[in-house]
């Protein structure tokens, strides 16, 4: 027969309580708590049933001090130049929230202090105990705190290829494609000259989408035409200054790709100025599918990328490295590209 318990509504449920709800020992919902690869799938649905019907929490104090882990990932927040937007960085940041909370663990968002660099901001945290591991955004060609962390053995995934001599997780969205898939779209559509704006040459994830640009373009049968390449800033002023200067060349384009909705939003402004009606005059697509990219008329086609899948295979990747796998792997996940009425 089936035990029932009932708790009063001003007291926290407890091991004990979940296992008779349960009918399994309290080393069975441990187990189920801290590794749940060692239960069987019916018990370790049997047990979580009476974990969410008690809504029992566990003690992470004492579950830290005893596992002697923190449970917390350290993310280090990125800083935006006060023009610039991110609206990425909020869907990241809940997708590698919500990834964590389902595997245990909390995210600890950190920055470092004045005056420190970023390689010591992360070696004070590990000194410390305070994160088991760490997720690295913003990342670059041989970036240095990935290098300092492989080396120093310290867990880590980073959201981008940084191209390092040393082995390391990582999870990435195919760039390339996604400006390839723009650029496709575009010549389907009968246009000959697809301009594109983008990141100063060194940043790993801009100079990935100007290749898938340039491969885009070889693809389709079109020249490559550098004067059609503008670079500059993440701001919407140097997206309003690279496609004026675009507009005015000898052969300007009919199209232009931008590296980031940012830019292309620059792109839009540039064109009322010069009285073009963007999607019929000129075609404008961006990359990241912003919240903007719908709200701005005429409304942006952009290159969307998976941030939730991002920071699903982050976490996981992350979690099972703590666990003890030593291969490190890498996920490049698709872009999708939006179609709306500026191209």
């Amino acid at each position: 027969m089936r035990t029932t318990t009932t708790l009063s509504t001003t007291r926290q449920a407890t091991l004990v309580d979940v296992a008779l709800l349960a009918q399994v020992s309290r080393q069975t919902v441990s187990n189920v708590v801290n590794a749940p690869q060692r239960v069987a799938a019916p018990t370790r649905a049997r047990v979580q049933a009476a974990i969410d019907t008690l809504n029992y929490r566990p003690h992470r104090l004492a579950r830290n001090l005893r596992t002697r882990t923190s449970r917390m990932l350290g993310y280090r927040v990125p800083t935006t130049a006060p023009e610039a937007i991110d609206p990425l960085l909020d869907r990241f940041l809940h997708a590698l929230t919500d990834a964590a909370r389902v595997a245990g663990y909390h995210v600890l968002l950190f920055t470092p202090d004045e005056g420190q660099d970023e390689v010591t901001a992360h070696t004070d945290l590990v000194a410390t105990g305070t994160v088991d591991g760490f997720v690295l955004a913003e990342t670059n060609y041989d970036d240095p705190r990935a290098v300092y962390l492989a080396e120093a053995g310290v867990p880590f995934v980073a959201f981008g290829r940084t191209g390092c001599p040393v082995p390391h997780d990582w999870v990435d969205v195919d760039g390339a494609a996604g400006t390839q898939a723009a650029v496709a779209r575009l010549a389907a559509a009968g246009h000959q000259r697809i301009a594109f704006l983008g990141w100063p040459a060194g940043s790993a994830s801009g100079d990935q989408r100007a290749q898938g640009w340039r491969q885009g373009l070889e693809m389709a049968g079109l020249p490559v035409d550098d004067d059609l390449l503008v670079r500059g800033s993440d701001a919407r002023s140097a997206g309003a200054a690279g496609t004026a200067a675009l507009l005015g060349r000898a052969k300007p384009p009919s199209a232009i790709i931008a590296v980031s909705d940012l830019l292309a939003l620059g792109a839009l402004a540039a064109a009322r100025v010069r009285g073009l009606a963007v999607g019929r005059d000129l075609a404008v697509v961006g990359f990241d599918d912003s919240p903007v990219a719908a709200l701005v008329e005429p409304p942006l086609t952009s290159v969307r990328q998976p941030i939730e899948d991002v920071g699903r295979h982050i976490v996981a990747l992350l979690t099972s490295r703590l666990a003890g796998r030593q291969e490190p792997t890498g996920v490049l996940l698709a872009p999708r590209l939006i179609i709306r009425r500026s191209a």
